[in-house]
């Protein structure tokens, strides 16, 4: 572990992971494992976000409030940054250090619908976690879960301890699938509020789509949520 780590140990205004909601996320995600590695641990916590919370990429966050772990922890589905955010919180809050990391990266698969509301194939701040085991970094990214990766013919991500899990190179059928182009480093909490900046200017249809679907629900709910 170098020097660095202990700041990616600490509670930080997004990756707040002294909060009830990520404890109640770990403990749950730990249930009956506690006497687990640091390792097994990290392993537990990336499947945990992984598979339970399924990725949308159709309704990103265009609050900075939206990327507040506490907040994805008790939400059912989300797209990369979240995720990220949700497990560097969680391995924080279980003792591994962790940052929440970007990178530059182009889906040779993107599907029509998405391909519209972005009006290219770039994701720009595509999330993925640093960690520390054992003296080691580790990228992994807990985006895609498995019963999405199932039905559209894509390589699940497995983390396991040893190796990285970052890259969906390929899909099942060897065809390129997701290329990155730009690492951006990795932070101790994320810099949303020039995240958001840069999706409204990159995304204005994506952006706007999602506002709308905000706005659907807290009419629906009576207000804000």
């Amino acid at each position: 572990m170098n020097s660095a780590t202990p700041t990616f140990l600490a509670p930080t205004h997004f990756v707040d992971c002294n909060s009830p909601e990520i404890g109640e996320f770990v403990s749950r995600s730990l249930d009956g494992a506690r006497d687990l590695s640091e390792t097994g641990k990290a392993i537990r916590l990336f499947d945990a976000v992984r598979d339970g919370i399924r990725y949308n990429p159709f309704d990103i966050g265009t609050s900075a409030d939206d990327y507040r772990a506490s907040r994805i922890a008790v939400k059912p589905s989300n797209y990369c940054v979240p995720k990220a955010i949700l497990l560097t919180a969680a391995l924080r809050n279980a003792g591994i250090a962790a940052a929440v990391g970007f990178a530059d990266v182009r889906n040779h698969l993107n599907s029509a619908k998405l391909a519209e509301l972005m009006g290219t194939d770039l994701f720009i701040y595509h999330g993925y976690v640093a960690l520390w085991l054992d003296g080691k970094q580790f990228k992994v990214t807990p985006a895609f879960n498995t019963e999405m990766c199932e039905r559209f013919g894509v390589r699940q991500l497995i983390f396991d301890g040893k190796s990285d899990a970052l890259f969906h190179e390929f899909d099942a059928n060897s065809q390129r699938h997701m290329e990155y182009v730009h690492d951006r480093g990795w932070f101790a909490d994320p810099p949303i509020e020039q995240l958001l900046r840069e999706f409204h200017a990159m995304y204005p249809k994506l952006w706007q789509s999602s506002a709308d679907r905000v706005a659907v629900r807290d009419d629906a709910f009576g207000g804000p949520q």
